[in-house]
């Protein structure tokens, strides 16, 4: 199964008609937040298979004319704090950045982090007992802290996200909010999982019975 994520940044070449015949194997849409939801929902109508984000620190509502104003994007499941099965996958989703202005929105502490991820334990054990493992696919939109960040605070990971994979392993964490300019590592093996940036999009080829 393919599977395609992205995060930050408007791809122009996924955003026209062709992205149909493109992209016409992807079964699986995954966004690491900071997009315009106008986009998600054109590639959603385009590819018309199931989709999950989290929200990005710089995600905003949208006016699209006419009065209306798109608060979330339709088509999509929002990720953040669940867990959830998408056909034989296991998903969990965390939203945000590390925070740096006070009361900013889908910004947290690391401490605020980790009272978000204690509350996804009850459904990464259930899944644990009822399908023999944890999860697949981990989708946040910072990265785990030492892996794919920067030193400065607005791109600075979180350390939870590393105890997360090291105690449940899933075989993914895809993230985006680092922008790659240059060549620069966007996949890095951590325990048994593979970090990936998605910035600005990705494909991941799943393997069912690796």
């Amino acid at each position: 199964m393919k599977i395609l994520a992205v995060s930050d940044q408007v791809v122009e070449g996924l955003y026209r008609p062709e992205i149909r015949e493109r992209m016409a194997d992807v079964r699986l849409l995954i966004s690491c937040g900071d997009l315009p939801y106008s986009y998600l929902e054109y590639l959603v109508t385009m590819l018309n298979v199931p989709a999950f984000y989290v929200h990005g620190n710089h995600d905003r509502p949208e006016d699209i004319g006419g009065g209306q104003l798109l608060t979330e994007p339709r088509g999509w499941v929002n990720l953040n704090g669940r867990t959830v099965r998408a056909g034989s996958l296991l998903l969990a989703g965390l939203e945000g950045a590390l925070r740096y202005k006070p009361q900013a929105s889908y910004q947290y502490t690391e401490g605020e982090m980790r009272w978000k991820v204690v509350r996804l334990l009850p459904g990464l054990l259930y899944n644990r007992l009822r399908h023999g493992r944890y999860l697949d696919i981990l989708v946040t939109h910072a990265p785990p802290l030492g892996i794919h960040n920067d030193v400065d605070l607005p791109h600075r990971g979180f350390a939870v996200f590393r105890w997360l994979m090291e105690r449940f392993r899933p075989r993914y964490l895809l993230h985006g909010h680092k922008h790659v300019y240059k060549p620069q590592t966007t996949r890095t093996r951590f325990r048994d999982t593979l970090v990936v940036n998605v910035y600005p999009f990705a494909l991941i080829e799943w393997e069912q019975d690796a």
